[in-house]
């Protein structure tokens, strides 16, 4: 199917199933019920669950194929964002050429980043991506107010001298992101039972994008553009002895990488139309890698998954406060509910990073593949258990 292997083909299937019915996978709970506190999905998490699921998919074929660690992947998803939102300033509410600016401006930015940064490798590579990175937020902080209008961020005006579109509505507001006319924050809701279920234009056209971000990165992990990248990862001296030489491999998986991130930026921009530096910090790159080990680095799917756990973990982890934890307890005698919430009030709410850090390091520590590894090693369980089910063993006939 589309030109991949019956196994790739099964996963981008799971993954397009999963994508599409989100809505539902994720609101297990009743609206009413005490749990509904962990459903999540609503359309604003949902879109940043696909987005920097992007994100991670790109960063993963620079740091899971080349081995390179880049710690300034940020400045692309800021660029990206500011690209779009100054396309809606100056052209169309469209989100097509705004995406499209972002991931061509991206990857000229990575084009001249990765042209210097990988005359360096290990470390130094790392730290120069690092500088490169917090010196793209110093520069939209300041220097470069009128292009970024500095920390309050780039957004739309009613004076913004749109070209193919009006300015305003009719009833004076700034117009709406929309897809050929399709607005992005337009949304239904299905109620069934005690349920309820959000359907949002704008995280089905993110998710869509996803999938064909998927789908390429299938491509590209099988391609023998892939099987080079692998080699430069596994042993790029030996991979010079043979006369090969792999600094275009690595600056073309840089320039890949930077339009992903490119691409996420715009899409960030599109179901919100503000660019702000704060997303070129240093933290923005940090968060990426995170979710890329988190998930299994060099795998395909691991990404995806790390960037949906530490997504869920800020967004659903940080609103439990104490008054949601003795709403909880309130079962407990007055001491022991007390004691309780004391004992789990510092791994939720504003201390949801260390719960985060908790499972990095257990992550980490045993499980070096990631989540992946982690299903994998299920998967292998029960293979083992159902093989050695007496009856599930096959008999040799009786003659």
């Amino acid at each position: 199917m589309f030109g991949l292997d019956k196994k790739d083909s099964t996963l981008l299937l799971i993954v397009a199933l999963l994508t599409m019915l989100a809505p539902f996978i994720l609101n297990p709970f009743p609206t009413e019920s005490g749990l509904a506190q962990f459903n999540a999905g609503y359309p604003d998490l949902m879109q940043r669950f696909v987005i920097f699921g992007i994100f991670a998919i790109g960063f993963n074929i620079l740091f899971g194929l080349t081995g390179y660690l880049s710690f300034g992947h940020a400045a692309f998803l800021g660029v990206g964002s500011y690209s779009a939102v100054w396309m809606f300033k100056l052209l169309s509410m469209n989100i097509v050429p705004a995406i499209l600016l972002s991931v061509i401006i991206a990857g000229l930015f990575a084009l001249v980043i990765g042209f210097v940064s990988l005359r360096r490798t290990g470390i130094y590579f790392s730290i120069l991506t690092l500088a490169f990175a917090q010196m793209s937020f110093a520069l939209a902080y300041s220097v470069l107010t009128p292009l970024t209008n500095g920390e309050t961020g780039l957004q739309l005006t009613l004076d913004d001298p749109r070209i193919l579109g009006a300015s305003a509505t009719a009833d004076g507001s700034i117009p709406v992101t929309n897809l050929f006319g399709l607005e992005m924050r337009a949304a239904t809701d299905m109620v069934v039972g005690p349920w309820s279920f959000t359907f949002s234009v704008g995280y089905y056209v993110c998710a869509v994008v996803m999938l064909i971000s998927f789908y390429m990165a299938i491509r590209i992990f099988r391609s023998p553009f892939g099987m080079m990248l692998r080699a430069i990862k596994s042993n790029q001296q030996r991979l010079n002895y043979t006369g090969l030489n792999p600094k275009p491999y690595t600056l073309a998986a840089f320039v890949i990488s930077g339009m992903y991130a490119g691409l996420a930026g715009g899409l960030m921009a599109a179901m919100d139309p503000l660019a702000g530096a704060e997303r070129m910090q240093w933290t923005a790159s940090g968060e990426v890698v995170l979710m890329t080990i988190l998930g299994g680095a060099g795998t395909l799917i691991g990404p995806v998954l790390g960037a949906g756990a530490i997504k869920y973990m800020e967004n659903i982890f940080s609103k439990i406060n104490d008054n949601v934890l003795h709403g909880w307890f309130a079962f407990l005698p007055d001491g022991i509910e007390d004691f309780v919430v004391f004992v789990i009030h510092p791994f939720v709410g504003k201390g949801w990073h260390l719960t985060l850090g908790i499972i990095f390091m257990l992550v980490v520590t045993f499980l070096p593949g990631g989540l992946v590894e982690g299903g994998q090693r299920i998967a292998r369980l029960f293979n083992r258990k159902k093989a050695d089910d007496p009856k599930s063993a096959s008999t040799e006939p009786a003659e």
